[in-house]
């Protein structure tokens, strides 16, 4: 295979790009092409070490996925140029607080004290697939993108089954935000209730259809600047909220009393699903190394970030369980006491996240939909009733399945540990050649991948029987 045809839909993240030349005084320019004849052009590679750590963080935050379709969008209609730098400032960071950093309690709580292991052990082998990505880009300049890494390593099937993952885990993780708004919302006022349409709606389920009608509007957007410019805060966020869930147990009157068990054998599955979605950027990682300026620096970026991330979620699932223990809810803000200054800044920050960012999150899956009706239906009222239908199923399964923990590990268990580790390996082995050979590698990479399988596995099982046991 000579090259990566690029057929399908990539995936890359807004990045900070400084507004810089290379060395050579010259602007570095990556084209992205359709499937078709046409192409697109825009400048990338001149990102600082310093501004691919952010952008790293704010990944391994929450990462946020656009379609090769977005960007030349973007280039079309004239918010981005051939000549211009990508200053789209990180889309959506503004407060990406990231889902995982409200869970880790509860997944130390699921899997007692023993499981925080295995957060550091998912962080290593997390951070050691991120490598192995970098290596199959080195190995083939023409890819850009995770997706052209399954096309490079398994042919169409791969980037077929790459692009299928991530587009289901985007689903699932905008419908974990309405659930997450719900939960919240319904903490803060429990007796919001409301009829519609003859219907009575009530408690969660009454925010999760008001928080999808504020977002509504922002769904039948087509211009995504006007989504994006802002502020590159992300870090920032976590940092306040783990800073202000600690302010409430030092200072509150909430304490660190509780000692919590050893080990939960019956919770150590969901536990390490849990873990496993907060290491779940690997397909931004390509669109990170090549944004760099320089990309030897890639493997440090990793290091720095990982280390960062696992320090927060660790601080963050310690804190969290030391404060409430084995009564930790799914989000760590369900249990805060609502009428402390503190608690609702932690609240609050999470609050504006899935708002800000659901039309961001979707925006992939939409574009996917659209592309493959354009030719049919390429009317606007096509283009609002795929939006609307979208947003609508979410809320649907939003209201059957409103168990975020649970949700959130099922997207953990079969989604994150799929694109983060089982992948990166295979897809490595694969196109460096190494399965052909037994040495060291081999055996560590194999190693990995039956672990991610069986991680895979029973998480999945487990999540299921929990979401079919509440339903």
């Amino acid at each position: 295979m000579d090259g990566v045809k690029h057929e399908d839909y990539c995936v890359t993240i807004p990045l900070l790009i400084n507004n810089e030349k290379n060395s050579k005084g010259e602007e570095n320019h990556v084209t992205a092409a359709t499937g078709g004849d046409s192409a697109a052009t825009f400048t990338t590679g001149n990102s600082s070490f310093f501004n691919t750590c952010f952008n790293g963080l704010n990944a391994l935050s929450d990462y946020y996925i656009l379609s090769e379709t977005g960007l030349l969008w973007l280039l079309k209609y004239g918010y981005l140029t051939s000549t211009d730098k990508i200053n789209i400032i990180s889309e959506d960071k503004m407060f990406n607080t990231g889902v995982g950093i409200l869970s880790v309690p509860y997944a130390l709580a699921s899997g007692g004290w023993l499981s925080l292991l295995m957060l550091f052990i998912i962080a290593i082998s997390a951070f050691y697939t991120g490598i192995l990505i970098k290596r199959c880009m080195d190995a083939d300049s023409t890819i850009r993108s995770y997706p052209d890494i399954g096309e490079r390593a398994f042919g169409k099937a791969g980037r077929i089954i790459v692009t299928v993952t991530m587009n289901i885990e985007l689903y699932l993780v905008a419908t974990g935000f309405l659930i997450l708004e719900g939960d919240n919302l319904s903490n803060i006022l429990p007796e919001m209730d409301f009829d519609l349409y003859g219907i009575h709606v009530g408690g969660k389920k009454s925010f999760v259809v008001i928080v999808a009608a504020i977002i509504l509007p922002t769904i039948w957007l087509n211009s995504m600047s006007i989504l994006s410019y802002v502020s590159a805060s992300g870090v920032l966020a976590s940092l306040i909220i783990l800073g202000s869930i600690w302010w409430v147990g030092e200072f509150d009157g909430v304490g660190f009393q509780e000692k919590g068990k050893l080990l939960n054998l019956n919770g150590f599955p969901s536990a390490i699903s849990l873990y496993a979605f907060c290491y779940c950027a690997h397909p931004v990682f390509p669109t990170l190394y090549t944004s760099m300026r320089n990309q030897k620096q890639f493997s440090k970026v990793l290091l720095l970030c990982f280390v960062f991330c696992t320090i927060t979620y660790s601080s963050m699932a310690v804190v969290g369980y030391l404060m409430f223990g084995t009564n930790v809810q799914s989000q760590i803000t369900l249990n805060l006491p609502t009428d402390k200054i503190s608690s609702r800044v932690a609240i609050c920050t999470t609050l504006v996240n899935p708002i800000a960012k659901y039309a961001l999150m979707v925006t992939p899956i939409m574009d996917s939909i659209e592309e493959r009706f354009l030719s049919i239906y390429n009317t606007r009222k096509f283009n609002l009733l795929i939006r609307t239908a979208l947003v609508f199923s979410t809320v649907i399964v939003a209201i059957t399945l409103p168990f975020f923990g649970d949700l959130m590990s099922l997207v953990g268990a079969f989604l994150s540990v799929t694109a983060s580790i089982i992948l990166p390996c295979l897809c490595y082995l694969k196109i460096s050649g190494i399965y052909r050979r037994i040495g060291l590698e081999f055996v560590v990479i194999g190693f990995i991948v039956l672990i991610g399988i069986l991680v895979a596995v029973v998480g999945t099982y487990t999540s299921l029987v929990d979401i079919a046991r509440n339903i």
